[in-house]
């Protein structure tokens, strides 16, 4: 199967890696305690079943009889409990400590306060790893779905170097056959818990960066699998393409960085009067041949109250914006939505400078804290829970870098993730919309849909789950 995406994997090492293809890619090559089923809900992976105590405070996942790893060896819990240390270890991980926020000293190690050893995991048995938590997290088992095990007998022996191919091990459905900067091979892995049910033999993942230039080598035959087609151009490829036209609700959100630190952004009522002043139905209507939703959300529309006092225009004098505003994007769309952005703020006389550059450089300038304006956006992929758009925001999450610094809002994702109720959650997700809304924190422009473009050689499909996990899917020649 060839599929084309736009960029390549930061890192192939889950504890490194921090580009949304990485997340793409560790689906195929790595395998997680529970799994993305085929109908994009919670199942079992590496582990079976899981149970949790009556507190909330301890779960137990029981693994999987006969695990191995991609070169035959045993899998079991102690690689588990040595791939967490791992994770949360800041001498060999880049990663936010995200998922294991709530287990007991993660917080600590991470700070340097605590030594790795001490996290709250345990060995039950060869088959049963323990997480004992700080306080309760009902959703740990969805979090778990991207937890990756590491290869601990190959780590130990060459380091860094294991994610190169001839080092490679891994407990997923594909393990690595070859890489480049433009290329990576995958390869059915015989030793993968379901590999009976894996039909694909192998897989080219293609980096084209422009959208355009990877929709015509879809249409060309060069590709049977690429996301992301060019939003200018669907209306034209859902007419030429049909069925293999692919469109799905998605947890995408498109939104303005704002930068908190830097005058006159930190006032709440001039970031307010440049999200009034947007005209997001040009947006869905010109860029996103309107299959977009305009949103001032983060969350999207059936959680959204219409009548909701927030979503009034703050009362008081407009406030003086004497500097020319500076909006940092990406080349292609993103730099469109800027040229519009810039035309609202004219009319309200804010004047911008476009900066338009490489997704890289983009990263860094605002890790760096320097820009006043971002375009962001970020797609969860599978993750539909509203905690998986709200909690990136929070404290260590990975959008968290713009100089915003609210206890509230902190305090309620914590209040969230401590929430075993389903009902009860969500109402707490509904008051931290709110109030990152009535902060005007962050800007929100729409809530994009997922687009793939599946070749007629493309089996196995769902109308209503984004074809990310390419174990479920098959060739009709292969």
């Amino acid at each position: 199967m060839r599929v084309g995406i736009s960029n390549l994997p930061d890192s192939l090492d889950p504890a490194r890696g921090q580009f949304a293809s990485a997340a793409l890619v560790y689906k195929q090559v790595h395998a997680g305690l529970t799994e993305y089923g085929p109908d994009g809900q919670l199942a079992p992976g590496l582990a079976e079943r899981w149970e949790v105590t009556p507190d909330g405070l301890a779960w137990t996942f029981i693994l999987r009889e006969g695990l191995a790893w991609s070169d035959g060896r045993p899998l079991t819990a102690h690689d588990v409990a040595w791939s967490a240390r791992r994770l949360v270890d800041p001498a060999h991980s880049f990663a936010a400590l995200g998922d294991f926020q709530n287990v007991v000293n993660a917080r600590a190690i991470l700070a340097g306060d605590a030594p790795v050893e001490s996290l709250g995991v345990e060995v039950v048995s060869d088959q049963a790893v323990r997480f004992n938590l700080e306080s309760p997290l009902g959703l740990f088992p969805l979090l778990m779905r991207e937890f990756y095990p590491f290869p601990r007998h190959i780590i130990e022996r060459v380091g860094d170097d294991w994610i190169t191919p001839a080092n490679w091990v891994s407990a997923g459905a594909f393990t690595l056959a070859s890489i480049s900067q433009v290329q990576i091979g995958l390869r059915r892995n015989p030793h993968f818990y379901d590999a009976t049910n894996v039909s694909i033999q192998t897989i080219r993942v293609e980096a084209v960066r422009d959208d355009a230039t990877r929709a015509r080598m879809f249409r060309a035959g060069e590709l049977d699998l690429a996301d992301n087609p060019p939003a200018n151009q669907l209306d034209f490829l859902h007419e030429q393409l049909g069925d293999g036209f692919e469109s799905f609700d998605a947890p995408i959100l498109r939104y303005l960085k704002v930068n908190h630190a830097r005058e006159p952004l930190n006032d709440m009522m001039v970031r307010a009067e440049l999200d009034y002043a947007i005209d997001r139905a040009f947006l869905v209507r010109e860029l996103f041949s309107g299959t977009a939703t305009p949103t001032r959300s983060v969350l999207p529309q059936m959680f959204q109250d219409q009548n909701d006092p927030v979503r009034l225009r703050p009362e008081g004098a407009a406030p003086v914006i004497n500097r020319p505003l500076q909006i940092r994007t990406t080349t292609g769309l993103g730099e469109r939505i800027a040229v519009s952005l810039a035309d609202d703020w004219r009319q309200i006389g804010v004047d911008s400078e476009i900066f338009a550059t490489y997704p890289t450089d983009l990263y860094q300038a605002v890790d760096a804290g320097d820009f006043d304006i971002a375009i962001a956006s970020f797609n969860r992929g599978l993750k539909s829970d509203p905690f998986f758009m709200l909690d990136p925001f929070a404290p260590d999450g990975f959008a968290a870098n713009f100089n915003w610094h609210d206890e509230t809002f902190a305090e309620l994702m914590n209040r969230a993730r401590r929430e075993s109720d389903p009902i009860e959650r969500e109402e707490i997700y509904r008051e931290a919309n709110a109030h990152i809304q009535l902060e005007h924190a962050i800007i929100p422009l729409v809530h994009d849909r997922a687009h793939w473009l599946v070749g007629e050689r493309v089996t196995g499909t769902r109308a209503d789950v984004q074809p990310q996990v390419w174990r479920y899917l098959g060739l009709a020649d292969g």
